[in-house]
């Protein structure tokens, strides 16, 4: 019985600490160009901590149409950013 629970506790403290390790952080940025054709925002960002890159303005692709729907230029934004399949690759918009 106390393996049981001990079996459980440690269970439940693995999964709380990998719901911690999942944190997502947001960029704040302004969107300074759209191509809704090419799939396309141009962004000027501060530091993307988790690409290990210094605040400039880059390109970045979208993970999907709606994304872009609900951008306009000069709109203040947070946003994740990572690398999928070797582009820069907007995943995340708040």
């Amino acid at each position: 019985m106390k393996s049981m629970k001990s079996l459980m506790g440690a269970a439940l403290l693995t999964v709380m600490m990998a719901g911690q390790s999942f944190a997502v952080e947001y960029t704040r940025g302004i969107v300074k160009k759209i191509d809704a054709d090419a799939g396309k925002v141009t962004v000027i960002h501060e530091e993307l901590k988790n690409l290990d890159m210094p605040p400039m303005t880059m390109v970045f692709r979208t993970a999907d149409e709606a994304m872009i729907a609900r951008m306009h230029e000069g709109q203040e934004i947070e946003f994740v950013a990572e690398r999928v399949n070797g582009k820069l690759t907007i995943t995340e918009l708040k």
